[in-house]
């Protein structure tokens, strides 16, 4: 039985025992991404509610998407329908903290003995901050891996003990894959959805998105195209299609992609629908500059709602809790994100261990030292921002326009979205 499986189990043993039929307080808490997340979830809410019985945890329906599930709070935000805990993506936690929708975390940590000790370092906790306000606390944090199938690599001649190491050997590997022909491609880059793995390469060459006082667009420098360059040479060079994220997903887990870009939170799933299919390998994301680069923290946040004083310190314990040491042990072995906790990748009574027996983790783990925070856009079109760059890339992808001006197109029309200050 997994790690992952045992834990479950335990907490389902625990609970229908200890789960008292009446709680003092009930917290109505929201979450994205189902598939991912469901199965964790109702792990975390179990242990903690066995540990704190006077606190019930009911769960509202979750959002698809980090997109969706910002406009739901958005939209509930002063309402009765407003949850007292959701968990928001690391982007989008400036567009409720700048309206003023959630409870700064600040003074909570300020009556706390040490949170270090409990594995909240200063660097862990700035990824959930805006400004001087500590919005929430980062409870999956993830980052972009190569995943690859090791079978194909080797009819094309490749080595899958030694991964493709830059982008050009990449693109060199993906066209032999490729035309080993039978329906098999070389490459899928998940580029739809949001701007985190265009952050990945503009980070990963060194760029920023926004000068530093954030009125001007710096994504069209040089970094920028050499980042929409490169999307444009996967296709050209090495032959990647134009495919749907669902469509991309079913087609490396049949077996028919060679080298599949994306989050380690799709690990855990991957594995699962990958079973003995063939010979899956992860392996870190190459950078354009390996010096400068860096790759975006994707994930969540956990984030208080509620106003009522009660209730925020009841939510302020579900919270540490959740993005604890234990919190993390769940994720991890559950999704495949990298542990948004110092306590609980450190020790062994939660996740060194895991990683010494399950080799497939540890390219994120790996590659924790390049993490800086997913960028997050002033203003109130964050969302609208981030579907431009979407598009523009996807005009390379399906050569309808070259790198070139499907950059300066996004600039342009980005440039605009911004606050006018």
């Amino acid at each position: 039985m997994s790690f992952f499986r045992k834990t479950i189990a335990a907490a389902a043993i625990a609970t229908a025992f200890s789960v008292p039929a009446l709680a003092e307080t009930t917290l109505n808490v929201h979450y994205p991404m189902p598939g991912f997340f469901k199965d964790v979830m109702d792990v975390i809410s179990k242990k903690f509610m066995e540990e704190n019985p006077d606190i019930k945890i009911s769960f509202v329906s979750p959002s698809a998407t980090y997109e969706e599930g910002i406009q739901t709070i958005l939209r509930q935000a002063g309402t009765a329908e407003m949850p007292d805990i959701t968990f928001i993506g690391l982007n989008r936690l400036r567009m409720i903290a700048e309206r003023g929708v959630n409870v700064d975390m600040k003074p909570l940590i300020a009556k706390e003995p040490d949170m270090a000790a409990q594995g909240f370092s200063d660097n862990i906790l700035r990824l959930a901050q805006v400004g001087e306000q500590q919005v929430g606390l980062a409870f999956a944090t993830s980052n972009p891996i190569m995943y690859y199938n090791a079978d194909l690599i080797r009819q094309a001649g490749g080595n899958p003990d030694q991964p493709p190491k830059t982008w050009d050997e990449v693109i060199t590997l993906g066209a032999k894959v490729k035309a080993l022909g039978n329906g098999n491609e070389g490459i899928d880059f998940r580029w739809q959805g949001d701007d985190w793995m265009f952050s990945a390469l503009l980070f990963g060459a060194g760029g920023t998105m926004l000068s530093p006082d954030e009125k001007k667009v710096a994504f069209n420098g040089p970094e920028g195209i050499a980042a929409f360059n490169l999307v444009s040479r996967l296709v050209k060079e090495g032959g990647m299609p134009v495919l749907t994220k669902q469509a991309g997903e079913q087609a490396f887990v049949a077996g028919k992609v060679g080298l599949s870009f994306q989050t380690t939170g799709a690990l855990r799933n991957t594995i699962k629908n990958v079973g003995t299919k063939f010979d899956l390998r992860t392996g870190p994301l190459p950078l354009l500059n390996p010096e400068k680069g860096h790759l975006p923290t994707g994930g969540n946040a956990v984030v208080i709602l509620t106003k009522d004083a009660a209730k925020q310190q009841a939510a302020w314990k579900f919270a540490k809790f959740a993005a604890g040491p234990y919190g993390a042990s769940v994720v991890v072995p559950g999704t495949g994100y990298v542990p948004n906790n110092e306590l609980a990748a450190k020790s062994p009574e939660y996740l060194a261990d895991f990683y010494k027996q399950n080799p497939l983790f540890q390219a994120g783990l790996n590659q924790m030292n390049r993490m800086i925070p997913w960028y997050a856009f002033p203003g109130t079109n964050g969302v609208k921002v981030t579907q431009t760059i979407v598009d523009n890339l996807s005009r390379v992808v399906e050569q309808s326009a070259t790198p070139q001006e499907a950059l300066n197109n996004a600039a342009d029309e980005v440039q605009k979205l911004l606050p006018r200050r």
